[in-house]
């Protein structure tokens, strides 16, 4: 691969921008948990090795098990794996990584809203679209593992 921009170098704003997003989601109620299967499973659907490298990382470190992690991809039939709360918020990471399909639909919104509260759902939607920032510029510049972006 071609080696391309450092955007901490050409772009420091927009990287403070996103390490802004990054601060308000440490600060939200959502569990790190729940963080790391969103960032886990928006990596995967876009394919970006550094992130999904990272993130597997951090959910080991915060406890989360090898066989959740495995069986991410694959969620809807691993019965017993995932609580309806987590299946929602995959739902949601899902519809809103593949944003060009069919977007969030009403149906999971309105899932959603039976065990969070509107901040709550905002905060998720929040997690989901910086994970997907973060996915597009690594894919974007070529970082590799164990290359800093910051």
């Amino acid at each position: 691969m071609q080696k391309r921009l450092n955007i901490k170098e050409v772009a420091p704003n927009a990287l403070k921008a996103m390490i802004g997003l990054e601060t308000y989601l440490s600060k939200c109620s959502m569990s790190k948990a729940t963080k790391e299967l969103i960032k886990i499973r928006a990596s995967q659907i876009n394919g970006c090795a550094y992130c999904i490298n990272i993130h597997t990382q951090d959910a080991i470190k915060n406890g989360e098990t090898n066989q959740r992690i495995f069986l991410l991809n694959a969620w809807r039939e691993a019965e017993g794996i995932f609580t309806e709360e987590e299946k929602t918020v995959l739902a949601i990471t899902e519809e809103i990584t593949l944003i060009h399909e069919n977007g969030l639909s009403d149906e999971t919104y309105t899932n959603a809203l039976q065990f969070f509260s509107e901040t709550q759902v905002a905060d998720i939607i929040t997690a989901v679209i910086t994970i997907n920032l973060w996915n597009r510029v690594v894919l974007s510049t070529h970082l590799q593992i164990g290359q800093s972006l910051a």
